[in-house]
């Protein structure tokens, strides 16, 4: 079966390559893989060839998105199921350092996804200034059709639907994280798919605060949080990279147990067994969500589109 169990990197178009190289370098501190003769950076949290590329576009957006593939599902028989499903796809080999074959395919709002089963693995391992995430821990994208983009990850790439918020989000996940992916209708609301946010896992409260002391030492603002999320129950907290893309660093995100089809107990949760459900905000402690970083998120969009 087709199957993806990991979020394993982001590809990002770049308008400011000198600040996004530095903000991805010194203040969240991955490791400097490759450079191409593209000019495309390939950054690692600590264990993979790459978790981050930059790409030198003068735009700012999301390019592409790689699943790594359960072990043992061989690229050829994913593209056979993704054929039958009525799902087009290119098989590419050496398109990118690092990933010697991937499947090429396109989401409902025209996402490239990426599909692999190797990366290579120099382990340069967690560096020792900047905030050093744990990893790459999800995507929001603002899509044009939420529902439809949120039933194709479910349906076509076997990812399960977690929480709903209202008719604004759609959490859905490839592994035990509550979601590594968050669909979103802010496509709607600004009139083109883009990427509402990044998100990196920290290790527990002390990293977290660590990481607002970095921020601060960077003059880069705390926008939102930090605060408790309905969905998911991570403590979050967003602010701004050097292209204006919305980040999250969080810790304490809910871990679903799949076979059961409920969270991990927590001490947090109202219900006992937590499952998967519909909620009217994303806030657990009171703070408005719509009229904080939403209102962000809709300025930077406003910028792009009278550009």
């Amino acid at each position: 079966m087709l199957k993806p169990s990991k979020l394993g990197y982001a590809e990002l178009a770049v308008k400011d390559m000198e600040g996004m190289t530095d903000y991805y370098s010194e203040v969240l501190g991955f490791t400097l893989m490759e450079e191409d003769e593209q000019g495309r950076k390939y950054f690692s949290s600590g264990l993979d060839h790459h978790n981050i590329i930059l790409t030198p576009v003068n735009d700012s957006n999301l390019l592409s998105i790689g699943f790594q593939l359960d072990k043992g599902i061989s690229l050829n028989e994913a593209q056979k199921e993704l054929t039958k499903l009525g799902v087009s796809s290119k098989l590419k080999s050496d398109s990118q350092p690092g990933v010697p074959e991937l499947l090429e395919l396109k989401d409902p709002d025209g996402f490239t996804v990426h599909l692999y089963s190797e990366i290579d693995m120099p382990a340069p391992r967690f560096k020792e200034k900047g905030i050093i995430p744990n990893k790459l821990g999800h995507l929001a994208l603002a899509s044009m059709n939420p529902l439809k983009t949120a039933d194709f990850y479910k349906d076509v790439l076997k990812f399960y639907y977690t929480d709903k918020i209202d008719e604004r989000a759609n959490f859905l996940t490839c592994n035990t994280d509550h979601h590594v992916l968050n669909v979103s209708n802010l496509g709607k609301r600004i009139g083109q798919p883009n990427l509402y946010h990044i998100a990196f896992e920290l290790r527990d409260a002390s990293h977290q605060y660590y990481a607002f002391d970095v921020l601060a030492k960077n003059d880069i603002k705390v926008l939102w949080g930090p605060n408790r999320h309905t969905a998911g129950h991570n403590i979050a907290a967003y602010h701004h990279d050097p292209d204006g893309n919305l980040v999250e660093l969080f810790i304490d995100m809910d871990q679903l147990i799949p076979g059961l089809g409920y969270f991990d107990p927590r001490p947090w949760h109202e219900d006992f067994p937590m499952l998967p459900r519909y909620w009217d905000d994303n806030s657990q402690w009171g703070t408005k969500f719509e009229e904080t970083l939403l209102d962000y998120a809709s300025k930077k969009f406003d910028k792009i589109s009278n550009s």
